[in-house]
């Protein structure tokens, strides 16, 4: 299994042999959907804390009597059916949303979003990402050579979650230039996961041979 490696111009410079085990597995959508869940779970804060009827402030007198009114029987305003009262079924710091997530499989979803986005033509090698200067214009010429790759048109467009960029080290110059588009996201590949790469339609890896060296050995710290 081969894939052109491309310069930061859009020209073709070379090939890469990428391994079967990390861009060759097929597709398991269910797992790949448990995966990414449980990621979007862990990182709810769980800071929205709504008070039921025993924490509401007021309702010790009854509202009226009993019988003899001709109104429906109350006995406090704290109810959950008064304007100011309880709120029932309501989140609460009390509710934990962490999910497990063993360690393998995170790994296996993470090259089979890989895989298929080589498979769909949605993944693109760049041998270096180099700038001058860290500023926007150069970012923007560096997407625009990008998208003249055949099917990597959408590069240039503003469409939400366009692009995740991700870097064999942390360059500031890079991650700088393209802060400033919304679309983009710079990150180095130690931090590859399996949200990231389903939440945006490109993924761009620099410095293959780095890259996928390392991508191999998270196979084996996963068995560890």
């Amino acid at each position: 299994m081969e894939s052109v490696i491309y310069n930061q111009s859009g020209q073709k410079t070379g090939s890469i042999k990428l391994p079967e085990k990390v861009f060759g597995l097929p597709f398991n959508s269910d797992m790949v959907h448990e995966v990414v869940v449980s990621m979007q779970s862990n990182a709810r804060f769980g800071t929205a804390d709504t008070k039921d009827r025993s924490a509401v402030r007021g309702g010790g007198k009854k509202p009226w009597q009993q019988k003899g009114t001709g109104r429906a029987r109350h006995g406090s305003r704290r109810s959950p059916i008064w304007r100011g009262g309880g709120i029932t079924f309501g989140p609460t710091t009390e509710k934990k949303y962490e999910r497990k997530i063993n360690k393998k499989v995170r790994v296996k979803a993470l090259f089979m979003l890989i895989s298929k986005k080589l498979h769909d033509g949605e993944l693109l090698f760049v041998d270096r990402i180099v700038l001058a200067e860290a500023k926007t214009k150069n970012a923007k010429e560096i997407l625009e050579n990008l998208s003249t790759v055949s099917g990597f048109s959408g590069l240039k467009t503003k469409k939400k979650n366009s692009a995740c960029i991700y870097i064999s080290e942390k360059d500031k110059k890079t991650e700088r230039s393209f802060n400033n588009f919304g679309n983009i996201l710079v990150a180095p590949v130690t931090s590859m996961n399996p949200l990231d790469v389903a939440k945006y339609k490109y993924v761009v890896i620099t410095d293959p041979e780095k890259s996928v060296a390392f991508l191999v050995k998270k196979i084996k710290n996963a068995k560890n």
